[in-house]
C-alpha cells in the first residue's frame, strides 16, 4: 500500500482545500502515473474470454500487411510521387530480402545527428519531458482486421536500426507501447552497422488487447545514412465480432456504474476515479474498503509516531523556502509535476505555480493529450511563452474548439508555437493563431497539409515578429508567403521544403533578397520553379549559413549564379545540392575555393564529379565534417579505396553508394 498515502492526500482537495479549484483532468493524472493501464484492467483481458468462446467463435493465427497509412511525420518523397513515400509500406514487401536503396520504400528526411548540428537546429521546449531515446519520426498504419497482437515485423531494406518504439491503438481508444528500445540497443560501433536487410520483430510486451492500428517510432541519431522500410506486418490471434462486442459492453457498463455508485465513501470513489489498482487481484474493492475502515487510522498513527521518533531533529523538505522548492520543481517533467500535486497542499500550490508552466511541451505525451488536459493547463499556464503541441490530438482527442479556446486564453503572450503534424487543425484554428498570437517569433506548421486544404492562412499575414517560420510539407498560397516575408523583416530561419507546385521559388528568392537580408537558413528542398535567377537573388542574403537546394534546381547549367552565391555568402556552413544536375567542374572548383567555412556538403547524384575535384574540396574546405557523394556515377569502383583513405586522412564522413562509414 505504498501508494496509499500519496493518493489519499488527493482527497484533501475536496475537503480542507475547498478554496482551490479542482483540476478537471484527474483521470489524465492517473494515466500519467500508469500510461499503460489498459492492460491492467480486468475488463480488458480478452484471453480468458477468447478461451471461453473458443467452442463458438474459433480464433486463428493471422498475419497481415498494411492496409493504409493514417499519419506520418516526414518522408523523403513527394505525395504525388511513388518514390520514397510513406504509402510504400502498404501491402507485401516488394524488395525484401534484397538490400540497397530502392525508391519503392518508405524513407524519412534525416539521418544521424547532422540536422541537429546545422545552424537551423532548434532547442526542445521543456526538454526534461523527453525520454532517454527521443522520437524523431513516426508513421501510423492500419490493417484490415482486429487481432490480439503477438508479433510486429518491420522489413528494413537499407540502413536498418532506427526503430525505437512500437505502439498499438486498442478498441478502447487508448495507445499502449508494445516494445521500446533501450539505450544499449542503439549504441553500436560503426563497424557493426548492419549492411543487410532485416526483418525486425522485437519481443512484444505480453498483453491481451485488440488492435488493428500501429504506430512505429524512429530515432535517427545512430543511423549512418537514410533508413528505408519496405513493409510492416502485424501478426496475432483473430477476434470475432461477437467477442469484441462482449469486450466492449462491460467497458460502458463499468464506466456507467462508477458514475452511479454512491454506496461507497469519498476516498474509495476518488480511488476508483483514479483507476487505482491495489496489489490484490480479487475482491480488491472489498479488501480496500476493509483497510480504509479498519486499518488506515492505525497505519497513519504508527507511521507518524515513527516519523517523529526518527526525524525529530531533521530538516524536512517542506522547511525549505518557497523559492527554493519552486526552483527544484522546475527541473521536473510534466508527469512529476502532476504527481507532486497530490502529495500535500504545499506541493499542490508549488506544482501549479505559473512559473513552472512558462514552457509546455506535450509532444512526448502525444498519446495522453486531450481537450481536458488543455483545459487544466489553461488554468495553470498563465505565463505561457512557448508551446509545443506537435503530434498531439490524433483520433479526435483534441477538438479544434478546445484548442482555439486555449489559444484565446493563453496565446497572447506566446513567442514560440509548434503545431507539427497536428491533425485537429482547421481553417478556424489557423485564423485564431494569426489573430491572437501576434507576438510569435517562431511558428512551426510542419506536415499540416490536410484535405481539403486550409483556407484561412491569410490571417497569418498579421504576424510581424517572426524570426523562424517552418512550413515543411504544408500547402499554402504563394501570395500569402510573399506578404508574410514583407511583414517579417527579422526573419532568420525559413523552411519551405515540399511546399507544393503552387509556389514560384524565384519570386520567393527575390522577396527574401529584398525584405529578409538577415536570413541565416533557408530550406527549399524539393521545391519547384527555382532557376538561376532565384539563385542570383539569394546571393544578396549575405548572412546565410545554411542553404538546402536539393532536388530543386533542374537547369542544364547554373552559369555564374553559384559562384555569386559562394562569393557573397562566406558564412555558409551547410550547402545541400542533391541532384542539382547543372553542377559543372567549374562549380566544384568554386566550392573548393570559396567554401572555407563549409561543414556539411551534399553533392549526391552529381553526374560529372571526379575524385580530383573531391580531393580539391577536401584539401581546401578544412572545416568539412560531412560530404555526401552517393550515386555520383562518374566515380568508378577504382576510386572507392582512395576516397576511403581520404575520409580517414581528412577526418570527414564521406557518404557513398559503396562506402557506409569509411572510418
Amino acid at each position: 500500500m505504498s501508494n496509499m498515502s500519496l493518493l489519499a492526500y488527493d482527497g484533501i482537495e475536496d475537503g480542507n482545500f475547498s478554496d482551490t479549484e479542482t483540476d478537471a483532468t484527474i483521470d489524465f493524472t492517473a494515466m500519467l502515473m500508469d500510461p499503460h493501464n489498459d492492460c491492467n484492467n480486468s475488463w480488458f483481458d480478452c484471453e480468458s474470454k477468447l478461451q471461453s468462446q473458443s467452442q463458438h467463435d474459433q480464433s486463428y493465427y493471422l498475419g497481415q500487411y498494411v492496409l493504409g497509412v493514417l499519419d506520418y511525420s516526414s518522408q523523403y518523397g513527394i505525395d504525388y510521387s511513388i518514390s520514397y513515400t510513406a504509402t510504400n509500406v502498404i501491402g507485401r514487401p516488394t524488395k525484401f530480402p534484397s538490400y540497397g536503396d530502392y525508391p519503392e520504400t518508405f524513407t524519412m528526411r534525416t539521418y544521424g545527428d547532422w540536422w541537429q548540428r546545422a545552424p537551423s537546429s532548434t532547442r526542445e521546449v521543456q526538454p526534461q519531458n523527453l525520454p532517454s531515446l527521443p522520437t524523431h519520426d513516426f508513421i501510423v498504419v492500419c490493417f484490415e482486421k482486429f487481432v490480439v497482437p503477438t508479433e510486429v515485423a518491420i522489413f528494413e531494406t537499407f540502413n536498418p536500426g532506427g526503430v525505437v518504439r512500437i505502439w498499438a491503438y486498442s478498441i478502447t481508444k487508448h495507445w499502449t507501447c508494445l516494445w521500446e528500445a533501450k539505450n544499449s540497443d542503439m549504441i553500436q560501433p560503426p563497424s557493426n552497422y548492419p549492411r543487410n536487410s532485416r526483418r525486425f520483430a522485437p519481443p512484444l510486451k505480453k498483453s491481451n488487447f485488440i488492435t488493428k492500428t500501429l504506430r512505429i517510432e524512429f530515432n535517427h541519431s545512430q543511423l549512418n545514412y537514410y533508413t528505408e522500410i519496405d513493409a510492416i506486418m502485424l501478426c496475432g490471434r483473430s477476434v470475432s465480432m461477437g467477442c469484441m462486442q462482449q469486450l466492449i459492453s462491460p467497458i460502458g457498463q463499468k464506466l456507467d456504474n462508477s458514475k452511479e455508485d454512491t454506496s461507497s465513501g469519498p476516498i474509495i470513489c476518488k480511488l476508483r476515479t483514479l483507476n487505482f489498482q491495489p496489489s490484490c487481484r480479487e475482491n480488491y474493492a472489498v479488501k480496500l474498503h476493509d483497510f480504509i475502515n479498519n486499518d488506515l487510522s492505525q497505519f497513519l498513527m504508527e507511521n507518524n509516531i515513527k516519523s517523529r521518533q526518527q526525524l525529530n531533529s531533521s530538516i524536512f523538505l517542506t522547511d525549505l523556502p518557497f523559492e527554493i522548492l519552486l526552483k527544484i520543481l522546475s527541473y521536473l517533467d510534466l508527469k512529476s509535476l502532476f504527481r507532486m500535486g497530490h502529495a500535500s497542499r504545499l506541493f499542490y500550490d508549488i506544482s501549479t505555480h505559473p512559473l513552472l508552466y512558462g514552457e509546455l511541451s506535450l509532444k512526448p505525451y502525444w498519446q495522453l493529450t486531450n481537450s481536458k488536459l488543455l483545459c487544466t493547463l489553461a488554468r495553470r499556464a498563465t505565463m505561457l511563452r512557448k508551446l509545443d503541441l506537435s503530434w498531439c490530438g490524433g483520433f479526435g482527442e483534441v477538438s479544434p474548439t478546445e484548442f482555439k479556446k486555449f489559444l484565446t486564453q493563453r496565446g497572447d503572450n506566446l513567442t514560440h508555437l509548434r503545431l507539427n503534424s497536428c491533425k485537429f487543425l482547421n481553417a478556424s484554428c489557423i485564423e485564431t493563431v494569426g489573430i491572437v498570437c501576434d507576438n510569435l517569433t517562431e511558428l512551426s506548421l510542419r506536415n499540416c497539409a490536410i484535405d481539403p486544404p486550409l483556407l484561412n492562412f491569410s490571417c497569418l499575414a498579421n504576424l510581424k515578429n517572426l524570426e523562424r517560420l517552418d512550413l515543411f510539407q504544408t500547402a499554402f498560397e504563394s501570395e500569402l508567403l510573399l506578404s508574410m516575408l514583407e511583414g517579417n523583416r527579422k526573419l532568420k530561419h525559413l523552411n519551405l521544403a515540399f511546399c507544393g507546385v503552387s509556389v514560384n521559388m524565384d519570386n520567393v528568392a527575390t522577396h527574401l533578397a529584398t525584405y529578409n537580408t538577415q536570413l541565416v537558413s533557408l530550406d527549399m528542398w524539393k521545391a519547384h520553379f527555382l532557376t538561376t535567377r532565384g539563385l542570383q537573388a539569394l546571393a544578396r542574403c549575405q548572412h546565410l549559413e545554411e542553404l538546402d537546394l536539393g532536388w530543386c534546381l533542374r537547369e542544364a547549367t547554373l552559369g555564374d549564379s553559384l559562384n555569386q552565391l559562394l562569393s557573397n555568402c562566406p558564412k555558409l556552413k551547410k550547402l545541400f545540392l542533391s541532384a542539382v544536375r547543372g553542377i559543372t567542374e567549374r562549380d566544384l572548383i568554386n566550392i573548393a575555393t570559396l567554401g572555407k567555412n563549409l561543414e556539411q556538403l551534399d553533392l549526391m547524384g552529381i553526374l560529372n564529379i571526379t575524385h580530383e575535384r573531391v580531393y580539391d574540396i577536401l584539401m581546401h574546405c578544412t572545416k568539412l565534417q560531412l560530404l555526401d557523394l552517393s550515386f555520383c556515377d562518374s566515380i568508378m569502383d577504382r576510386d572507392f579505396d582512395v576516397i576511403a583513405n581520404w575520409s580517414r586522412l581528412f577526418n570527414v564522413e564521406i557518404k557513398s553508394s559503396r562506402i557506409y562509414d569509411a572510418r
